[in-house]
């Protein structure tokens, strides 16, 4: 009976290790796109300041200060599009599966602001699946803000061959300050960019 049970606790723990191996190679270690191009363009953003980096699954895209600032009684819209290259090497499934940004609004009595998020993955509107990807700033709000927001878009397979696919991030910040008190200014902006997550999937 305790050969048995040990032949069972044998099995199981080699089973476990197994599950565990898979899912390793599933998040393979020390993954790296060829190349992470990005091309940046709009009023709120000058082009050529964008940097990216690939920590474990997460994919850095650093950008200067951004933001929209409208003094009484103006309306200032600013945009920022980004079109980040993902050239993935052969032998790999990649998929964008969350992006996370955050910044701060200040919004005084009378005024209001928007931010207007549109994300676009090889060609297609990317649907999220859970968060609204953009937000509404009313008056009287004074705080920072978070916007962590699960995707679902199509998998970027490059399992026969190399795959040069674009990652694409309209954002237009909206400051209004027409019915504030004079002097007044409404302000929001996103601080340092976006984090893109991805999982990458051997074939």
């Amino acid at each position: 009976m305790k050969v048995l049970t040990a032949l069972i606790s044998s099995l199981t723990l080699l089973s476990l290790n197994v599950v565990g191996l898979s899912q390793v190679q599933a998040q393979p270690q020390g993954f790296q796109f060829e190349s992470v191009p990005v091309t940046v363009f709009g009023n709120g953003c000058p082009s050529g300041n964008a940097q990216t980096s690939l920590k474990a699954d997460t994919l850095f895209v650093t950008l200067p200060s951004f933001e929209a600032v409208a003094v009484y009684p103006k309306v200032v819209s600013k945009s920022c599009n980004l079109r980040i290259g993902l050239n993935v090497p052969k032998g790999y499934k990649v998929k964008p599966i969350n992006i996370k940004y955050v910044g701060f609004a200040n919004v005084p009595k009378g005024g209001s602001a928007d931010l207007k998020v549109r994300l676009v993955f090889q060609g297609k509107d990317v649907p999220n699946s859970s968060n609204n990807p953009n937000a509404n700033f009313p008056s009287g709000f004074l705080n920072g803000w978070v916007k962590n927001v699960a995707i679902t878009p199509d998998t970027i397979n490059a399992c026969a061959n190399p795959v040069n696919s674009v990652f694409g991030i309209n954002t237009n910040l909206i400051a209004r300050a027409r019915d504030a008190a004079a002097g007044q200014q409404t302000k929001v902006r996103i601080d340092q960019g976006y984090q893109i997550k991805f999982t990458f999937t051997r074939c």
